[in-house]
């Protein structure tokens, strides 16, 4: 078929052929657990056996079905469709956050039910990348021709430092524009500044409380509200301890726990995880812990560290309380989200902050007014690598397009957004993320129970289909 017959196709009708190959191969990768995992790695995989299973599950479906692939050191890969001197990426990841605690079901056992297929990874971003994937299949199955090269460029490691998406770039040609199926419709053509700061609190000497705070633990990563967190503490316990905890869980509509063993009193509580972009979308198990413990009376280093978590971290996600707020016209308010909290009696009391800055601010001046407002409790240092606020600009072509597919595929109006979260449509000047999320839809990524809506992904399939073809005819 002719470049130019496919105009005649329904991209939805064509779209609606591959419903069940894609749920089989989608599952396929869905079962495969690929966090990243250093601890595991090994010669071959360098970021754990999950990524490298799940990167050469993709490359292999891509095979079957006669693309070319390219594995690159087992932490990226690319799939190629189209003839031409410029490259057209798609740029997806393979990746997962952690599971934790909540599932009702596996986590890693795909459960289709009503309508919606349930599985870490199923909207961040495995479903994503299967459509997108199927949209090029699509058009390859037609024998659309292409003007451009089209290079889906496939990531392992996503959602911690970017060591496949940076390394496949270093040693493979980079594309000229690309978009990243990896957030929401219609279309984020702007991303806020990501930077996580590990705030580390000063040595403090001090008396004995009634009770000593021995540990207290919460926090996967720095991109996930913490949903579960536990405080063990040894000494006198009041006698009406489980009483106004269990009043505290109640008020705020949490659940929770309190067991003794021996000494040891251990306070468990669940929130409720989300992805750190936007953190009042979760419920921050971490900080909720140390508001309760806050009223009761701690040895000097405990209470140092609880009483600033429930003074200057509880529910202020814009950083207010921190001196760190701002505001940018375009790109919105910066976030801040309490991600990771450690604390050991006689050894470390950390927090690590993650930030989602606009345009306006940096990673180091942000860093220097948290700095000041915490002088006399801890020492504050950037964490990794600060990502910088990426913008592509409305006018652009890419955005253009994309925005008209969008209207035409579904009928709705389509608009520029900026988010908080981070994709790798910055990794590139003319990069944005399209989709494969509606933008009405529940936002589940890096939760208990995520979960995409199987019709989502076939809609998105013949989207991104008449995408890959407007931009590369």
């Amino acid at each position: 078929m002719k470049a130019g017959t496919a105009m005649t196709l329904n991209w939805q009708q064509e779209a609606a052929k591959y419903k069940d190959q894609m749920l089989a191969d989608l599952t396929s990768l869905l079962k495969i657990n690929s966090a990243r995992d250093i601890e595991h790695k090994e010669t071959d995989a360098p970021l754990g056996p999950g990524p490298r299973d799940a990167l050469r599950q993709f490359l292999a479906i891509a095979e079957r079905d006669g693309f070319t692939t390219k594995n690159v050191e087992n932490v990226a890969g690319r799939i190629e469709y189209g003839q031409g001197d410029e490259i057209f990426g798609i740029l997806g990841h393979m990746d997962v956050v952690p599971a934790g605690d909540g599932w009702e079901t596996n986590p890693f056992e795909p459960v289709i039910k009503d309508g919606k297929i349930y599985a870490r990874g199923s909207s961040d971003d495995k479903g994503p990348s299967i459509a997108a994937y199927y949209a090029l299949k699509l058009l390859k199955d037609n024998g659309i021709e292409l003007n451009k090269q089209v290079h889906f460029i496939v990531g392992t490691d996503e959602e911690s430092a970017w060591v496949g998406i940076n390394r496949y770039l270093e040693v493979e040609p980079k594309p000229d524009f690309a978009i990243s199926p990896d957030a929401n419709f219609p279309i984020i053509n702007g991303e806020k500044g990501i930077v996580s700061y590990l705030i580390t609190f000063k040595p403090i000497d001090g008396a004995a409380g009634e009770m000593t705070l021995v540990n207290f633990q919460s926090g996967l990563r720095a991109n996930m509200v913490p949903q579960t967190a536990k405080a063990i503490l040894s000494g006198a316990i009041p006698a009406d301890f489980q009483a106004k905890f269990d009043a505290y869980l109640a008020d705020h509509k949490l659940r929770g726990t309190i067991t003794t063993d021996g000494e040891q009193t251990t306070l468990d509580l669940i929130g409720k995880g989300s992805h750190a972009q936007e953190p009042r979308a979760g419920v921050n198990a971490a900080t909720h812990l140390a508001t309760f413990l806050a009223d009761f009376a701690l040895d000097t280093k405990g209470g140092n560290y609880i009483g600033a978590i429930a003074r200057l971290l509880h529910e202020d996600s814009r950083g207010h309380r921190l001196n760190i707020n701002h505001t940018d016209d375009v790109m919105g308010d910066l976030t801040a989200c309490p991600a990771v909290f450690n604390y050991t009696q006689d050894g470390v009391a950390t927090v690590l902050l993650n930030v989602r800055y606009p345009k306006g601010v940096t990673a180091e001046s942000t860093r220097r007014n948290l700095a000041e407002t915490l002088a006399d409790l801890a020492d504050v240092t950037i964490d990794g690598h600060a990502q910088e606020p990426h913008y592509v600009a409305g006018s652009d072509p890419l955005v253009a397009t994309l925005l008209n597919v969008f209207e035409a595929q579904t009928g709705l109006k389509g608009h520029e957004q900026v988010i908080g979260g981070g994709t790798y449509g910055r990794i590139l000047e003319r990069g944005v993320a399209f989709g494969a999320l509606p933008e009405d839809r529940e936002n589940v990524m890096h939760q208990a129970n995520e979960y995409m809506y199987i019709e989502d992904i076939m809609n998105a399939i013949a989207i991104y289909a008449d995408a890959i073809y407007r931009l590369t005819r």
